[in-house]
């Protein structure tokens, strides 16, 4: 899976559209090689991010869980601690 992918289910506050369509992006990319598609293949492109989007969107508002809501500050400092531990030298 792409590393900038993060997961989006089960925060609080919940995933926002922008965090949705960023991840679909990122997806895209991954998927077809490419960060900036040529004039040709722009329009595949967006329309790829906008339907993987909507499909995800579906997803994270029909997935149910008896955990607990994660908190974004705290997952966000032990991505940054694994990430000072992966990368110090």
């Amino acid at each position: 899976m792409c590393r900038n992918i993060r997961p989006l289910h089960n925060f609080e506050p919940p995933a926002t559209n922008d965090e949705v369509t960023a991840a679909a992006l990122q997806f895209v990319r991954k998927v077809s090689g490419t960060t900036k598609p040529s004039a040709a293949n722009q329009e595949a492109f967006d329309h790829a991010v906008a339907e993987i989007a909507h499909i995800t969107r579906h997803l994270l508002d029909d997935l149910v869980t008896n955990a607990p809501k994660k908190n974004r500050e705290v997952e966000a400092a032990k991505r940054k601690a694994r990430a000072e531990g992966r990368y110090a030298s």
